[in-house]
Order: structure tokens, then sequence, then C-alpha cells
């Protein structure tokens, strides 16, 4: 995942979520996804997928069971 497609899915992530604080920041010795953050904390991971000739980009979400806690 280069820096151009990094900015645009940033850009998506941002408006669909009304959060501008979301940024999307490579990840060492990774070609293929990056780390999502708010603020400072990782909230999950975007992969990128090309498949014939055309690219996908999954997000991941890991919600623990602790963060569901009133």
């Amino acid at each position: 995942m280069d820096k151009k497609d990094m900015q645009r899915v940033e850009s998506y992530l941002r408006r669909t979520f009304g959060n501008a604080t979301i940024r999307v920041v490579p990840r060492a010795r990774k070609t293929d996804s990056a780390e999502v953050y708010i603020g400072e904390e990782s909230i999950g991971l975007i992969s990128e997928d090309k498949e014939d000739g055309e690219t996908s980009y999954d997000f991941h979400m890991a919600i623990l069971d602790i963060d569901l806690e009133d």
C-alpha cells in the first residue's frame, strides 16, 4: 500500500466516520497493509487486495469484551 493509497483511504475513513483524527500509518516491514489510528490509539488494520486488475481495501477492527464494559 503506497503513500497515495493510504492518503485516499484515510480521507475516505474521515468522511465516512465524521472524524478528522483518523490516521492511516504504514506498518514496519509490511507493504500490503497499514494501521488505522484514532488519535494515539490503534483501532485496526487496512489491508490492500489486488485481484483481477481491481484493488480493494479491507478494514479489520477487533473489539475486546473489556472494551464493551460501561
